[in-house]
């Protein structure tokens, strides 16, 4: 009989472990945290400075010198976010036109599954000016829950804390009602 509870115990316990390894990641929700992970420093200068950062190696997403950053989740082989380009870059020019929000609203885009070489292309052929991080290996993309591309998720920083206001996959739509929503939704003036 001991043998028996003993044995359906570490049944149990081996199941709830692999349930554990197994569990899904979920995108970041809205109202949760971004989570904490590492990416590659961009080389250009310009792109270090847009950024606040400097030297090389890696950073986090609450190391940028912003009150909130969108992340554009793509790949250079999706074609939803080769036609969403043009409409971000346009956001892009709208957040750097307006001298309210220039220096409070930064971008930095995530190319999963897509290397150095394949992120230049990418920024290149749709002439993007923000930084472009690449995933080559997907680490980046399990971390946040393997998302279908273009996702976009949008962190409000505060104290080191990263707060996700938006998280959601497909195009933005109109760029001056989405803007209008992040600044209502992160209080920025």
């Amino acid at each position: 009989m001991k043998r028996k509870i003993a044995v359906s115990i570490l049944s149990m316990a081996v199941l709830l472990m692999a349930a554990v390894c197994y569990a899904e990641v979920n995108p970041p929700q809205v109202g949760g945290t971004f989570p904490e992970i590492e990416l590659a420093k961009p080389t250009a200068p310009a792109e270090l400075q847009y950024l606040g950062l400097s030297g090389s190696g890696f950073f986090k997403v609450n190391q940028i010198k912003s009150d909130v950053v969108i992340v554009e989740i793509f790949s250079m082989y999706c074609p939803y976010c080769q036609g969403e380009a043009p409409n971000v870059n346009s956001l892009y020019s709208l957040i750097e036109g307006n001298p309210r929000l220039k220096g409070k609203i930064k971008i930095i885009g995530i190319g999963i599954n897509n290397s150095l070489y394949e992120t230049n292309i990418f920024k290149n052929k749709y002439k993007v000016q923000f930084p472009l991080i690449p995933d080559g290996d997907f680490k980046l993309h399990k971390t946040i829950g393997q998302v279908r591309t273009p996702y976009f998720i949008v962190v409000k920083l505060k104290g080191g804390k990263t707060e996700v206001i938006y998280s959601k996959l497909g195009a933005l739509g109109d760029n001056k009602t989405f803007l209008d929503q992040i600044v209502k939704s992160t209080g920025l003036k």
